[in-house]
């Protein structure tokens, strides 16, 4: 089997939150993807309860997309402590962690149900389960400790 760059990671010695650069991948055509993991709650320690992580992606994917160019996806972890965030180029930890931030701090502050896209049987594979009480204070917590741009210290914005 090959090897996954994420299950080679220490999750016992990274500091959440953070935006941490996994891999910058380059295309036949030369083309850069930038993966990132975003980590929003401390591995092994907590996750994020499925219907808040739900409701969280979903406004992520228009949330990011108004904050930078060339978002390709953003996508939660199995595990619920945070999400794959994929770029078109090659981008820094220190521009995406301001964009991730300002979307957590809307999503504290300013978003309202109604701007929750994708929560009905036609949007959404499981509709009903969407919490954006539990998106408000999850994406309030991380906002309060400040994203890190170094996974192993706290350097952040």
């Amino acid at each position: 089997m090959a090897d996954v760059e994420s299950f080679q990671l220490d999750h016992t010695a990274v500091l959440a939150p953070y935006v941490r650069l996994i891999a910058v991948e380059r295309g036949p055509g030369g083309d850069a993807i930038s993966n990132f993991d975003l980590r929003f709650v401390q591995p092994n320690e907590g996750e994020i309860p499925t219907a808040g992580l739900h409701t969280i992606e979903h406004l992520l994917a228009s949330l990011l997309r108004d904050r930078l160019d060339g978002v390709i996806d953003c996508s939660p972890f199995g595990c619920r402590t945070g999400f794959h965030l994929i770029l078109w180029g090659e981008r820094t930890p220190e521009e995406v962690a301001p964009a991730v931030a300002d979307s957590l701090r809307a999503i504290a502050e300013d978003v309202t149900w109604e701007d929750v896209p994708g929560v009905s049987a036609v949007g959404c594979g499981n509709y009903r389960d969407h919490s954006l009480h539990s998106a408000r204070e999850w994406s309030a917590r991380i906002v309060a400790q400040g994203l890190s741009t170094n996974p192993f210290r706290r350097v952040g914005v």
